[in-house]
């Protein structure tokens, strides 16, 4: 029995205890309330069961840090100096990093389709790589050292690898009753919030000083290192996968044929994705060709001509605000649209860019370029999810996996084209409004009939496995 001095001491303790734990309750939920509320969206409809809301999250965490490199990058190459110093500048960057980049990405593809059983790792070695290259480029971008350049070829290099392994893994997370359309929307959804979240922080922290945005993206890339292991063991299974081939690749395909079943074997060889696919990869590598193409040379263009009555900085992020919402747009319609017609939408929706360009050559307005950006933005991720939309129907489940890796890359390579054009034209409206409409003109030209003749046809012509 308690001595009468003790009772009142453990009477006390009660509610002081209480008091503790309703304090540390109201300290924890501005953290855990929005914890919760987001694992609710992201594992919903049978998500967390099938482990695709575990990849919403990484590639919310993947969006995040890549925003972050791209603020520490943008302010040392881009806006630190003048005008014409900063076109050297970007002009060398292209040079050191995207035209490697450019002959590495073919490769891409093809080195991670032998890699199926490690796909866990890959993502996590493409996170923990561009952890350590953003501590390299922290010191680079405060001392203006050589080593900018290398070590952002090699996050770019990291972060398509990322992208293309991303891309294959998603079959292999679909929930029941979901089309690869919707979980693709979703976690494209997921990255745009994170990225739209992590942009202004980023330049909090540019703030404080250059290197703090990398420090931040090293946070976040290493919390992906170990985010990647959460995702289901089936992810690494390769069960009944094949490698997937373009159509120029069929003649390879055809002429090696014979050697390889004596070699090693009756195999699967793909002999082609399929007209609707090919045709959709052509016309989606249009349309990153333009993105990459108006990223560069708006860039220049506002920095040099800004919009009326604003700075140059505040007329940039108005056209990228445009050309989010229009990409984030794009993305939820595509989710709505589910698969009805994709070769349709694929062509209609280059026909609006197509007539947005040439309204802005006409009228070349800023609050025009501004809608350009925005619908661009929108037939972006419209076409993509159609795209995909048109492997899941066209390509058998036996090679989709690998047939998304090489898409992947392939789009990649177009944007890097499109970057190169828009870095070597002059600052001239007209001129590079001109070109962004041509762009355009001859991707909808070289892909409606291909895209309109397999639409009439129902499911296009199905790739063969021979």
């Amino acid at each position: 029995m308690a001595s009468p001095s003790e009772a009142p001491s453990s009477e006390t303790a009660g509610p002081v205890r209480r008091a503790g734990r309703a304090v540390g309750r109201a300290l924890h939920l501005p953290f855990t309330g929005p914890a919760k509320g987001i694992r609710r969206v992201t594992h919903a409809h049978g998500a967390g069961e099938s482990g695709l809301g575990k990849l919403i999250e990484l590639h919310a965490v993947n969006g995040a840090g890549d925003v972050m490199v791209t603020v520490a990058l943008a302010s040392t190459v881009f806006f630190s100096v003048p005008t014409d110093e900063a076109r050297g500048r970007v002009a060398l960057y292209l040079a050191i990093t995207m035209a490697p980049f450019t002959l590495l990405a073919p490769v891409i593809g093809p080195l991670l389709d032998r890699l199926p059983h490690g796909r866990r790792a890959a993502m996590a070695g493409a996170m923990l790589a561009r952890a350590l290259l953003a501590l390299t480029l922290s010191g680079a971008v405060a001392t203006g050292s050589i080593e900018l350049y290398p070590a952002a070829l090699g996050v770019l290099v990291a972060s398509k690898a990322y992208g293309v392994v991303r891309s294959a893994v998603v079959p292999r997370l679909l929930p029941p009753r979901f089309s690869l359309v919707k979980a693709n929307s979703r976690v494209t959804l997921g990255g745009l919030l994170a990225t739209g979240i992590a942009a202004p922080i980023g330049a909090g922290l540019h703030q404080i000083g250059p290197s703090w945005p990398l420090y931040g993206a090293f946070v976040l890339f290493i919390a992906g290192t170990f985010l990647s292991f959460t995702l289901p063991p089936k992810v690494d299974s390769a069960k009944g996968e094949r490698r997937a081939l373009l159509a120029a690749d069929a003649e390879h395909v055809h002429l090696t044929k014979a050697a390889r079943s004596q070699q090693d074997g009756p195999k699967l060889g793909l002999r082609t994705v399929g007209t609707s696919v090919t045709h959709g990869l052509a016309a989606n590598a249009t349309l990153r060709c333009l993105s990459g193409f108006l990223i560069f040379f708006l860039a220049f263009l506002l920095r040099e001509h800004p919009m009326s009555g604003q700075s140059a900085a505040v007329s940039l992020g108005i056209v990228g605000v445009a050309a989010g919402a229009g990409n984030a747009l794009g993305t939820a319609v595509g989710a709505w649209l589910r698969t009805r017609a994709p070769e349709v939408i694929i062509v209609t929706v280059i026909a609006v860019v197509l007539g947005a360009a040439v309204v802005a050559v006409v009228f070349p307005g800023a609050a025009v370029i501004a809608v350009l950006g925005a619908v661009a933005g929108f037939a972006q991720a419209l076409a993509k999810l159609s795209l995909d939309a048109l492997i899941q129907r066209d390509v058998p489940e036996l090679v989709r996996t690998s047939a998304f890796a090489r898409s992947e890359t392939t789009l990649q390579v177009a944007w890097v084209l499109g970057g190169a054009i828009g870095i070597a034209l002059p600052l001239n409206r007209e001129l590079g409004l001109g070109v962004a409409a041509a762009i355009v003109a001859i991707g909808w030209a070289l892909t409606t009939k291909g895209l309109l003749v397999a639409a009439r046809h129902g499911e296009g012509r199905r790739a063969r496995v021979e």
